[in-house]
């Protein structure tokens, strides 16, 4: 008697443990009121002591195209985290050690998706946007319950394959759940038990097994109270019906007149291809069949629902479309891929069959054209400039620059510079004509006092750059001296002979000067008389040659050309020339020195001169002046102002043909 008073009133104080209100919740032991949680080992009450992180970075140097192992998964590993270092054109792969592909097997790329293998769901990644740099990745929460070995297949440089899992070690603590428990076993080191014999149980079970309904499977309920949690086994798909979910401690108020019954199946997990279903238990009155609340019957002796196949006929075959690659051009129309291939999905796996099976559906297109943006494009952005030379050949230039869609000026390499307009080119202005070269007169008069002359230098010059024969240049040739006088000299009766006088140029071969007169000498003055009365004495030189020391190079220059222009301003030039004492070309004289090449000239206005009959007939004979075509009368006569034009800024720009 004592001891069945014990009994009871520990069955009555663990339900009211277990069945107590105020929202505790249930640790991971399925205890309510624990405060036991995972830890980041997957253990439960774990101190995170009881695993070891394995993880290192895959560099091999590949050389061979193909399949190339990368690292080996162990079985239990956890936390799983396969990752590409960058983006590249290789790809990873994964399979069991039985040789069963998982993931890119047998040379067959899968789409990025969710993959079943090793007792786990891997995801795979594989990112595709342009702007993108990551690689492709395997990630699984694990654990796995076989070796998985993880492939590179090899395309290109290897960029690197980091890895990481987690793995239980040796001090692992091992997750503490209730044992499952049949009526009258021990929990906790007590036999909690309902008052009645083992014998009075096997023949109350006996009895009950016996009344059941159509061969459907009735668990019935014993008159005892059950108050303790049983914990079912819980590794069937997670298609389970929501109402499996264990219920809450029943009260010990039940009736041996309810059961459990098969109530049907919950709905299959796919159309075909082999789906999965579970049945379906409700508490049942065990005569009318009717369905009651849960709490009617006992929950401990509810059947566990085990998975059951269905839809196992294959599914139809399928295109499966890949993503479309990058666009082969930055800009403009260019081409991208995608891989379509023919996929069949059988028992939640998608595997890669014959074309032949899709021949039903219409192929989608494996390449197409794209356009990112409008490529760029040159424009010229002003008209030639003037040769740079007045006569021969020269050069002149335009400004060409590479323009985006939108107008903005961009770097040239932008643009196709295969077919990048010319910004410079030559330009032949005629042959130049012979010229004389003059230096500048001297400062230096040849006498000290009356008559004298200055000198300078004369040569005649063409193109070629070359000393010609004097004669090449005309007869026309432009003086040497001129005359100059410093003043009036005195003297007496005999030859009086002056100081000579500087040499007349300054370097090389030149003449001195000295006045000698016939002067009558008086005390304190001369008297000049005229030469005869000298006559009777030798006559002393007048003019002797000079050389000083050796010129250099000196500046020559021609004549001023005529002016460009009869009014509003026109230009007029001439060459200047460095040469040496040979009159050979020469880069040794003083730039400061240089004269001018080139000066205004008829800045006064012009009176305009309009003719009526002069017009342009057609909208683009600037066309017309840049292709040089106004030297053909037909063209001088349709756009007769825009030739007329140029011909008054550039002379002779018209000929005729």
């Amino acid at each position: 008697m004592f001891v069945s008073y014990l009994i009871l009133t520990l069955l009555h104080v663990q339900t009211a443990v277990l069945a107590r209100p105020g929202g505790e919740s249930i640790g991971c032991d399925d205890y309510l009121g624990s405060d036991k949680v995972v830890d980041k080992c997957g253990v439960c009450g774990g101190d995170n002591t009881g695993c070891q992180v394995v993880s290192g970075v895959f560099k091999h140097a590949l050389t061979s195209l193909g399949y190339h192992r990368v690292v080996e998964i162990p079985q239990g590993a956890t936390k799983i985290n396969i990752t590409e270092m960058y983006k590249s054109n290789n790809y990873l792969a994964l399979r069991s050690r039985s040789g069963r592909s998982i993931i890119n097997g047998n040379w067959a790329i899968d789409r990025p998706g969710k993959y079943e293998g090793g007792g786990t769901m891997f995801t795979y990644k594989r990112p595709n946007e342009i702007s993108s740099t990551a690689g492709e990745s395997f990630l699984a929460e694990g654990p796995t319950n076989e070796i998985l070995d993880v492939y590179m297949i090899h395309q290109q440089p290897n960029p690197g394959v980091h890895y990481e899992y987690v793995i239980m070690g040796t001090n692992a603590i091992s997750p503490q759940v209730p044992p499952h428990r049949r009526p009258g076993e021990p929990f906790n080191g007590q036999l909690v038990t309902d008052g009645r014999s083992q014998e009075e149980r096997e023949e109350k079970e006996r009895t009950e097994e016996k009344e059941g309904d159509g061969g459907v499977p009735e668990v019935f309920t014993s008159g005892s109270a059950q108050a303790f949690p049983v914990r079912h086994p819980d590794g069937f798909s997670p298609h389970r019906p929501d109402d499996l979910v264990p219920a809450a401690p029943q009260s010990p108020r039940r009736s041996r007149d309810h059961n459990w019954k098969q109530l049907g199946t919950t709905e299959c997990s796919t159309s075909c291809g082999k789906g999965s279903q579970f049945p379906i238990f409700r508490c049942v009155h065990r005569n009318t069949h009717e369905e009651v609340p849960e709490s009617y019957c006992d929950s401990s002796m509810k059947p566990t629902p085990e998975e059951e196949p269905c839809n196992i006929f294959p599914c139809p075959a399928f295109w499966d479309i890949g993503e479309w690659s990058e666009c082969s051009k930055t800009c403009g129309l260019g081409m991208q891929h995608r891989q379509v291939l023919c996929r069949q999905v059988y028992a939640n796996r998608s595997l890669t069959v014959q074309p032949y099976r899709c021949q039903h559906l219409e192929k989608p297109e494996t390449t197409s054209t794209c356009q990112l943006k409008i490529c760029s494009e040159w424009q010229i952005r002003t008209d030639w400039t003037s040769c740079s030379v007045p006569c021969g050949v020269g050069q002149r230039t335009r400004d060409v620059k590479c323009v985006s869609n939108i107008g903005d000026v961009v770097d040239d390499e932008e643009c196709n510079m295969k077919l990048r307009p010319n910004d410079i080119e030559n330009c032949d202005m005629g042959p130049c004509a012979k010229s004389w070269f003059l230096t500048e007169w001297g400062e230096r008069c040849s006498a000290e006092c009356g008559a004298g002359v200055r000198t300078r230098s004369v040569v005649c010059m063409t193109n070629h750059v070359s000393s010609l024969p004097l004669e090449g240049c005309g007869n026309n040739r432009p003086a040497e001296a001129t005359p100059c006088d410093n003043g009036p000299c005195t003297g007496k009766v005999e030859w009086f002979a002056g100081s000579w006088s500087q040499c007349s140029i300054e370097c090389g071969s030149g003449t001195q000067q000295r006045e000698v007169i016939c002067v009558r000498k008086n005390v304190d003055t001369f008297e000049v008389l005229d030469p005869y009365e000298c006559s009777f004495l030798e006559r002393p030189p007048s003019q002797q040659s000079c050389h000083l020391k050796p010129c250099g190079a000196k500046w020559f220059s021609t004549e001023w050309s005529m002016c460009s222009k009869s009014c509003q301003g026109g230009f007029r030039v001439r060459e200047v020339r460095c040469l040496s004492d040979d009159m050979t070309l020469s880069n040794l004289c003083d730039p400061q020195l240089k004269p001018e090449e080139k000066e205004s000239c008829n800045p006064q206005d012009c009176v305009p001169e309009v003719d009526e009959n002069c017009k342009d007939r057609y909208y683009n004979c600037n066309v017309v002046v840049q292709a040089r075509l106004c030297v053909y009368n037909y063209y001088k006569t349709a756009c007769c102002a825009s030739c007329t034009r140029v011909a008054n800024r550039h002379p002779g720009f018209l000929g005729s043909r």
